[in-house]
């Protein structure tokens, strides 16, 4: 067991995906803050709320006015927290689109490798077929017999 263990981590599909999910976790991050501390604002003060993500209606309990979101959400009542809903939105949809432009880079160098390779192998010389060569070694044959 262990050594399949340690085949399965030599492979470098698992090393692709482990460096994969380190970049995407330091990309999630930087995404949040986007979202956070650039995006929301601005959102915010078009809506006319100075924090975007911290909107929220009261459904069932007592929250002390102008309460900020984490204190409602400690204070026990239960509350819709539409602005978080919202800003989890906006850094899924950043998130995807980023990841469609890469997917769509990748796709776009693969093609012009592929297109690349083809265009060599078209421009390479052909050689003679199969029955020019079959045909050369009998006429060298009854040549070398003459």
């Amino acid at each position: 067991m262990i050594k399949e263990f340690k085949e399965f981590i030599a492979r470098g599909n698992v090393i692709d995906l482990a460096v994969g999910i380190i970049i995407g976790a330091a990309f999630t991050a930087i995404v949040s803050s986007l979202v956070s501390d650039i995006i929301n604002p601005i959102i915010g003060l078009i809506t006319g709320g100075t924090d975007f993500s911290s909107h929220y209606f009261v459904l069932k309990g007592e929250v002390p006015p102008n309460a900020s979101l984490e204190v409602a959400r400690q204070s026990g009542a239960s509350i819709f927290a539409w602005g978080s809903f919202i800003s989890a939105i906006i850094n899924f949809l950043i998130i995807a689109w980023v990841v469609f432009m890469l997917v769509k880079g990748v796709n776009k160098i693969q093609t012009a490798t592929a297109r690349k390779k083809v265009e060599e192998e078209a421009a390479a010389p052909a050689g003679p077929s199969q029955e020019e060569l079959l045909m050369q070694i009998r006429d060298e044959l009854r040549a070398n017999r003459a």
